[in-house]
């Protein structure tokens, strides 16, 4: 591609050997295969206070905050990976993503969230593999105009689904988590021709 995609790789999890980690690394090599340029970042390198107001108001957003938002600014599109916590979305996801909703000077509301497109996955212990947290990820950020797109992926005993390299032992769910980045990275494509 003469002037390929840039995706924004990350998990909703800050914990050192998190699955959501190692599968979003699988999904961006996909997304690389496909010809996109990714970013890999690791919300544990950008610790952000809980989002609040009076804070906000006192003493503007968040160094750590401001980062992420410029990240996502300058890339089409978003690989996010994340575990499922008491049936829904991760709180450091969820205040990554409240952090970079706040409007700053001149800029429209969600202009880091505008025009992007998405894909999601995750990796649980549980036999459901997350899918009940990709639900409440899918409707936020529907709601704040990222395009998810409808293909997901959620890998179930999370715990026995990876080898010692980072790559899923079942060849089919390699293949499908790569699938994903790969048809982010192709659909972005799409859009800018």
């Amino acid at each position: 591609m003469s002037n390929p995609p840039k995706i924004l790789a990350f998990a909703g999890s800050t914990r050192e050997g998190s699955y959501n980690k190692t599968l979003v690394k699988i999904a961006a090599a996909g997304a690389k295969a496909a010809g996109a340029e990714v970013t890999y970042i690791d919300l544990r390198d950008l610790p952000m206070p809980l989002f609040d107001e009076d804070l906000e108001a006192k003493e503007g957003i968040p160094e750590n905050a401001r980062r992420f938002k410029e990240l996502m600014k300058g890339h089409q599109g978003l690989l996010l990976a994340s575990p499922e916590y008491n049936s829904s979305i991760t709180a450091v996801l969820k205040n990554a993503i409240d952090w970079a909703s706040r409007p700053e000077a001149e800029e429209p509301s969600l202009a880091c969230f505008r025009d992007k497109v998405a894909a999601i996955m995750s990796a649980s212990p549980g036999a459901l593999g997350g899918l009940r947290g990709l639900v409440h990820i899918r409707s936020i950020l529907s709601n704040i105009s990222v395009l998810v797109l409808p293909d997901q992926k959620a890998i179930p005993k999370a715990f026995e689904a990876f080898d010692e390299n980072g790559q899923l032992k079942d060849p089919k769910q390699q293949t499908e988590v790569e699938q994903l980045g790969s048809k982010l990275a192709t659909m972005l494509a799409k859009l800018a021709s």
